[in-house]
């Protein structure tokens, strides 16, 4: 693998093949610690598409992209439409931000467009951060002009350009580093920083845990009764769900019902 990753014609059988059979190798060098770079120079495909779609079923019998975008299908219009009116007419800064979402986007149309509303409206509606989840940079930056001292630690997204709705492609970063220098589109950027999550064994961190969370339990469909990938805080106690995903599930659910009346 390490010897095709340097390929361009690579078969994607057989690198999904090649994922499959080394596996429980890849499990033990995460699990026991193993460095962000030796890593990436071990199993080089990890932190590509091919390859963590691959690994992440294998751990959760889950289809990464698959079942994000079945679920975006289903319950991402109404998400957005919840968003736009019910949550705009009673939050200010969801309204704000749908307002400077409309201007951003323009008359741009498609499936990853309403996933990018999607995405930062729910970060306005969890009062969480863009710039925890989203780092912009020029649209001509390489991964090696990165100023990575300004980067978190957990997973974020580089957006080559001035917004995402205008970016020329992708980069993910782990831990300050760039471990994917070239994701095309943003609903591939999505899951792959959402299975980065779950391959390498990384908390939620608090300041998108909401965000993170709600993406969790509606669209990738990772439903624990017990426990929660965010970081726990000392001294508080943790719920194994959070009230403010409980509530927008339930409303959505709700507006759904009325739906069909």
């Amino acid at each position: 693998m390490k010897a095709l990753s340097e390929q361009t014609n690579f078969s994607p059988g057989e690198i999904e093949t090649l994922m499959k059979c080394t596996y429980y190798s890849q499990r033990k060098d995460i699990n026991k610690g193993t460095d962000l770079q030796s890593l990436m120079e071990g199993w080089p495909f990890l932190f590509k598409e091919i390859g963590m779609t691959v690994h992440f079923q294998e751990l959760t019998g889950i289809s990464l992209k698959e079942t994000f975008l079945t679920n975006v299908e289903k319950k991402g219009k109404r998400l957005l439409d919840f968003m736009r009116n019910s949550c705009a007419d009673k939050s200010r800064r969801v309204l704000q931000a749908a307002t400077k979402l409309e201007i951003l986007r323009g008359q741009l149309e498609g499936c990853s467009e309403d996933v990018k509303d999607m995405v930062l409206l729910l970060l306005s509606y969890f009062d969480e951060k863009e710039e925890n989840l989203f780092h912009y940079v020029e649209q001509t930056c390489l991964a090696k002009e990165v100023h990575v001292e300004s980067l978190p630690v957990t997973p974020c997204i580089i957006v080559c350009g001035t917004s995402c709705y205008a970016a020329r492609q992708f980069m993910l970063s782990v831990d300050c580093k760039v471990v994917n220098d070239h994701i095309p589109d943003f609903i591939s950027a999505i899951c792959l920083m959402f299975g980065t999550y779950y391959c390498l064994n990384i908390h939620y961190p608090v300041s998108l845990g909401s965000t993170l969370e709600f993406l969790q339990r509606c669209f990738f469909m990772i439903n624990p009764e017990r426990g929660t990938k965010v970081e726990t805080k000392k001294n508080k106690k943790q719920l194994s769900v959070n009230p403010r995903v409980l509530t927008l599930i339930t409303n959505l659910a709700d507006q759904d019902w009325r739906g069909t009346c």
